[in-house]
């Protein structure tokens, strides 16, 4: 299954996004894991089947109600296995 590395920019600490995401990535059926990275932005690695990888994708364009979503660059990668998809706590930024 293809796995991808996502960098989300805009508006997307504080407003509850990894943890939108993961009940995204629950519902899809996707793994891997999503963390918060320095000046205010998101990052994740999902593994899943083409179809369900996509729609992961086209949330995170949008993500939770609040977010304001300005760019997503999608990094293809070798393929990676994860058990489910889990946030990551660590690196949180400390100007929030």
């Amino acid at each position: 299954m293809p796995t991808v590395n996502l960098l989300i920019k805009g508006k997307v600490q504080g407003v509850f996004y990894r943890t939108a995401a993961k009940g995204e990535a629950d519902k899809l059926g996707v793994t891997g894991w999503v963390k918060y990275i320095n000046e205010g932005r998101v990052e994740a690695m999902v593994t899943g089947n083409e179809e369900r990888l996509q729609q992961f994708i086209e949330w995170c364009r949008k993500g939770p109600e609040k977010a304001i979503v300005t760019d997503v660059i999608v990094t293809p990668l070798s393929e990676q296995e994860f058990d489910d998809f889990t946030v990551i706590l660590e690196n949180y930024p400390l100007d929030i």
